[in-house]
């Protein structure tokens, strides 16, 4: 199979000016996993445009029906690898739920997300939300016009509920992120109780993502914090309005990687270095050109195989505009991005956040040292993989070599205060003094014993 392949795409791309080298692969037939949303783009690109191809690889891409169900898959082995949310790799090599040893050398995107309330709840809302010249509501909403209206169910006796895609997913830590940044609780784990439920004033719980919607206009769930496309979705229907999209909450902040075993990576290297250039090569054609393909991938993440939603409905996102209230459409160029601002290279810093959230909420039960931070981090991210894989591409005439950051030590530079939410700044090198800075959430020494927090 590979020598027919290697044929083949010689012959294909010999004429053109750049073409991909073949590495010698351990293994060419791969099935990845993804769930339905649109930020699983750069796997249905790689695959649509011929990028695995380019590498030798026969890919079957595959829908799973939520994340625990793929989790399992890629330990099991069933799936060779996946799009998977940010905390998975993290959670499963610490321990926290599965245990096994995930990486990621591949950060699939920034953004992406958005926290969508029931028309209900958004009209009782709007009296505390400031409104600008035009008399449209004044962004980015805080959650502090949440509260009243959380106060008003607890004094009638009724849990204000909200949806999540999964305990350690991105969704959850940013909606307990808004939450607690406009005063609200959003409730802490234990060793005993892993509902995520103790002390909280507001309730969240887990809903697959393409059930949102119906959940919401169920009301099951008052509000929920998910992926594209279903919070448009939910415009779309007239069933409930988004109040801000996670590039408001913290610009430009991580979202799903790329996990694979370390098994697999150990005993196929190459292998996994020709899927990270397949998947660097997707994403620079999502974003190249300012966007200009993002059109052409709307076509194709809309196809039932892929996404399955409306093209329109994808398009309000993907092509660089949000939609809140229904026709109050903005511009948000960067709601999804693949690879501007280096989004596809996997920094510690990235990792080391999500483990500030998981121990903040107790998912973490004690205090750990920073050094712990730094080793968890480097050992489930992999930049130096995601690095020789861009330089092959760079020396294939695939890539530009200006666009990696080369002399990195796996760090970002802090995120400035203006660019969060609360006003709080992070600095990944620091993740304690950072815990200590935020008013609601574990820090120090402190555990969390029956339904309080000691120490």
């Amino acid at each position: 199979m590979k020598k027919m392949l290697l044929g083949l795409t010689t012959a294909l791309t010999l004429s053109g000016p750049a073409f991909a080298e073949m590495l010698d692969l351990e293994k060419d037939e791969l099935k990845f996993g993804f769930i339905k949303l649109t930020d699983m783009a750069p796997l249905a690109v790689a695959y649509e445009q011929g990028f695995f191809l380019d590498e030798g690889l026969f890919v079957t891409l595959e829908a799973q029906a939520n994340w625990k169900v793929l989790l399992d898959g890629v330990i099991g082995g069933q799936l060779d690898g996946a799009h998977m949310l940010a905390g998975q790799p993290l959670a499963a090599t610490i321990g926290y739920g599965t245990e096994a040893h995930i990486i990621t050398p591949f950060s699939m995107d920034l953004n992406g997300n958005g926290i969508t309330v029931s028309n209900e709840v958004w009209e009782e809302m709007k009296p505390n939300i400031p409104t600008d010249a035009e008399g449209k509501p004044q962004h980015p909403i805080s959650a502090t016009a949440l509260a009243p209206v959380v106060e008003n169910y607890k004094s009638q006796g009724k849990p204000f509920n909200m949806g999540m895609v999964f305990p350690v997913s991105t969704h959850n830590y940013e909606l307990r992120y808004w939450l607690a940044a406009g005063g609200l609780n959003p409730g802490y784990y234990s060793p005993e109780n892993i509902t995520g439920q103790i002390g909280a004033d507001v309730l969240l719980s887990v809903t697959p993502p393409p059930q949102m919607p119906a959940t919401l206009e169920a009301g099951t769930i008052y509000g929920y914090c998910v992926g594209e496309p279903w919070n448009q979705q939910a415009v779309f229907k007239g069933i409930g309005v988004p109040v801000i999209t996670d590039y408001e909450l913290w610009k430009n902040n991580p979202e799903k990687v790329f996990g694979i075993t370390q098994d697999f990576a150990d005993q196929n290297p190459n292998t996994t270095l020709a899927v990270v250039k397949a998947l660097i090569r997707a994403a620079i054609w999502l974003d190249e050109n300012d966007n200009a393909n993002r059109g052409e991938a709307v076509e194709i993440l809309s196809r039932p195989e892929y996404v399955g939603a409306d093209p329109e409905v994808i398009a309000n996102s993907m092509t660089g505009t949000f939609e809140y209230e229904k026709g109050d459409k903005r511009e948000v160029p960067d709601f999804n991005v693949f690879f501007r601002y280096n989004a596809t290279y996997p920094y510690y810093s990235d990792a080391i956040w999500y483990l500030t959230q998981m121990r903040r909420w107790g998912q973490i039960a004690e205090a750990k040292p920073d050094s712990w931070f730094d080793e968890v981090a480097k050992s489930v991210y992999k930049p130096e993989i995601y690095l020789e894989a861009a330089r092959l591409l760079v020396d294939e005439g695939l890539a530009n070599e200006a666009d990696f950051p080369w002399d990195s030590d796996g760090y970002k530079a802090p995120t400035p205060a203006a660019d969060i939410i609360d006003g709080i700044p992070y600095d990944g090198k620091a993740p304690n003094a950072y815990l200590e800075s935020l008013p609601i959430g574990l820090k120090g020494e402190q555990i969390v014993v029956g339904n309080e927090v000691q120490g």
